[in-house]
């Protein structure tokens, strides 16, 4: 005996109802084109002239159809687009525009068009352990890029605020890395999955200003202080995560301490490799020093300055995806009171007040 499920019937009707004006307007033409054949005698008639109205018609029917198709094909790619623009826009959200003292600004050039987002990923979180920033670069594009974004920045995103040590976290990203491409394995046969990676380099920023940073194989960033900008760090990176199991000790770099008024420029290797027509490479670190000496210094203004000069430079978009996240510290100098000293006098010991 044939069973039906109660919900069947019941959302069956608004489906067909939805598909009926889609389905109308072909049916509408072919039925005209089958009318018009059994019909009008001129669609009998051998005559030339009959023969020119007839293949008239058809030319009519025929254009008529593909243009429905046409315009039924654009619907579906917009409404597409729209969900794969609401889905990457949920996924690489707009940071905060501060974070715990710090004034925070990104952007994201895909290489892809009519994409949003590719294999670049970023985020900044303010946690009871320091902000936090995470940017990386899957190899490849497209949506297995995307996919490997998502496992990547929802593990950090757990990680950054459970985590106690900035290696921890670290350590997290390397695992959800693996199972993902364990996964990826285990439902492609692509052997290209093996040789998938994700380069990350992890920041965090106590409330001292002091920065500590873990790199696995990506561009360290600048310090943009004074009218000047310099990397932050020039030591060998760890692997990258993906092909090879990180060291056993994951001591964090110490880059320093971020001072009140100047600002880390965080990017991808997208920004500087980008080529001019003449196959030269756009020149960051000078670009990134005339930012420096904008008055005043903020976020919004670096990146304007950088997005400005690569467009001119590369003649368009980037052939790459590019990546800029901007963090600048507007945290007040704090003070801290001195400390009580004993006023020492020829008879006695005496404290203040």
């Amino acid at each position: 005996m044939i069973r039906f499920k109660p919900g069947a019937a019941r959302w069956a009707p608004p489906r067909l109802l939805s598909r009926a004006p889609t389905l109308a307007v072909p049916t509408t033409w072919a039925a005209a084109a089958v009318a018009y054949r059994l019909t009008c005698p001129l669609a009998r008639d051998d005559a030339l002239s009959a023969r020119l109205v007839s293949s008239a018609v058809l030319c009519t029917v025929i254009t008529g159809l593909v243009l429905h198709v046409r315009r039924t094909l654009l619907r579906e790619l917009r409404r597409a687009r729209g969900i794969a623009e609401a889905a990457q826009s949920a996924l690489l959200r707009p940071p905060p525009p501060r974070a715990d003292g710090l004034a925070v600004a990104a952007v994201h050039l895909s290489a892809d068009r009519g994409a949003r987002i590719g294999g670049d990923l970023y985020e900044v979180i303010a946690t009871e352990h320091g902000v936090r920033a995470v940017i990386g670069d899957v190899r490849g594009h497209g949506l297995d890029a995307v996919r490997t974004v998502a496992a990547v920045l929802g593990s950090f995103r757990e990680a950054a605020h459970d985590e106690a040590r900035l290696e921890g976290v670290l350590r997290r990203l390397e695992r959800a890395m693996a199972r993902h491409l364990r996964e990826r394995a285990h439902t492609e046969s692509d052997p290209a999955v093996a040789e998938e990676f994700v380069t990350v380099l992890l920041l965090e920023i106590l409330p001292d200003g002091e920065v500590r940073a873990l790199n696995c194989g990506h561009p360290w960033p600048h310090l943009l202080t004074g009218a000047r900008a310099d990397p932050l760090d020039r030591t060998d990176p760890l692997p990258p995560l993906g092909p090879f199991p990180l060291p056993r000790e994951l001591p964090p770099v110490p880059c320093g301490r971020l001072l009140p008024g100047e600002a880390l420029v965080l990017h991808t290797d997208g920004a500087e490799e980008a080529r001019d027509t003449e196959g030269r490479f756009f020149p960051l670190c000078d670009v990134l020093t005339e930012a420096a000496r904008a008055r005043p210094l903020t976020p919004q203004t670096v990146l304007r300055t950088v997005l400005t000069a690569l467009l001119r430079h590369s003649a368009g978009p980037p052939k790459d995806d590019v990546a800029l996240l901007i963090l600048r510290n507007e945290r007040h100098v704090r003070h801290s009171a001195p400390a009580l000293r004993p006023r020492v006098t020829a008879d006695h010991l005496q404290y203040p007040g």
